[in-house]
């Protein structure tokens, strides 16, 4: 697997757990996440979205953020979880937010958590629900962006390499629980610590508290209490 929709292959659909969110009591399967990201990736084309655009997606710790940035990742396009982004085609946030974010001419607006008040605001979730579960190979290259963090644009390759540094600085496994302590809108992550847990079939467990095997900490956390000494900590 050299870019991220390689992650995403039909015959990775398994019962086992791709993501945990313990504090909002969500998990899903690299069945249901895989399924899901197809159909996320759909959503986000019948929005506009094609190679080079750019989706800006709001940080907040549960499924629907992720799915989206594997969406945009198959079509090629750049995700970003910094939702004050200019030049988006795509800003999806919670819809607690829909009557407070400015979406300029150009970029359409999709929320999740809940049905829209306007019109012309994408129910992400009833989108995603009803869109075909299939996607189409994807064309990307391990060079193209995939990910804008600050001034700095990732590749697939970079982001893949990242997630190959997990892999071996912490032994990791399938079947294993990775816990994830950095926000979502740093890239690491993303890459050391989503899909370093998912490109070796293991469980990315978004959480503070000391229930997985191994875990990815930045040094704002990494005096967090946990029963392992697997710990893989990042720098600014």
């Amino acid at each position: 697997m050299d870019t991220v929709p390689g992650l995403l292959s039909r015959d990775r659909r398994e019962s086992t757990p791709a993501v945990s969110f313990p504090a909002i009591d969500r998990e899903m399967s690299y069945h249901d996440f895989i399924t899901t990201a197809y159909k996320s990736g759909n959503v986000l084309r019948y929005l506009g979205v094609g190679s080079g655009a750019t989706v800006a997606i709001e940080p907040e710790l549960r499924p629907e953020p992720l799915l989206a940035f594997f969406g945009a990742a198959q079509l090629g396009a750049v995700a970003t979880f910094e939702t004050d982004r200019k030049h988006r085609r795509v800003l999806l946030t919670n819809v607690e937010h829909e009557a407070t974010v400015t979406v300029e001419p150009g970029t359409r607006l999709a929320v999740y958590g809940g049905p829209p008040t306007k019109p012309a605001t994408t129910h992400w979730e009833k989108e995603v629900w009803s869109e075909n579960p299939g996607f189409p190979p994807s064309t990307v290259t391990p060079e193209t962006p995939v990910l804008l963090a600050g001034e700095t644009t990732y590749t697939h390759a970079d982001l893949m390499e990242m997630a190959q540094q997990t892999v071996s600085v912490l032994s990791l496994s399938a079947g294993e629980r990775l816990g994830i302590h950095p926000a979502l809108s740093k890239p690491e992550t993303i890459g050391r610590g989503l899909i370093g847990a998912l490109s070796v079939g293991a469980t990315a467990v978004f959480t503070d508290e000391p229930i997985a095997d191994a875990y990815l900490v930045d040094e704002t956390n990494g005096t967090v209490d946990i029963e392992t000494d697997r710990v893989y900590t990042i720098t600014e």
